[in-house]
């Protein structure tokens, strides 16, 4: 609540709209004020605003970015996974052949 003034009714009519035009003046003066404020609050809040929006654009790009980039993880562990299980097949079978060499070079001798 603004505050008030006291205008005595038994003095001068002169003084008293003297007051009165002062008192108004404050007003005014408070008003503005009131409603630069409300302007750069409003500015403030936009700005504000558009720096949340952005952020949800970065995250909405970083979020399709790791999805991309877990699909490619996984691809790469199954084609690792897959030349892993070759490698050792080819293990497998070198070992085997080795063991049906030295069982026979046993037995001829």
């Amino acid at each position: 609540m603004a505050p008030t003034i006291a205008v005595p009714i038994s003095g001068n009519r002169r003084d008293a709209a003297e007051a009165l035009r002062r008192r108004n003046e404050e007003l005014e003066k408070e008003l503005r004020s009131s409603l630069e404020r409300e302007e750069r609050m409003k500015e403030e809040l936009r700005m504000t605003w558009q720096r949340v929006r952005l952020a949800e654009e970065a995250e909405e790009r970083l979020c399709g970015e790791l999805g991309e980039l877990e699909a490619e993880a996984v691809d790469h562990v199954r084609e690792s996974r897959a030349q892993i299980t070759l490698l050792m097949e080819k293990l497998s079978a070198a070992h085997k052949l080795l063991q049906g060499v030295s069982l026979g070079s046993s037995v001829v001798l």
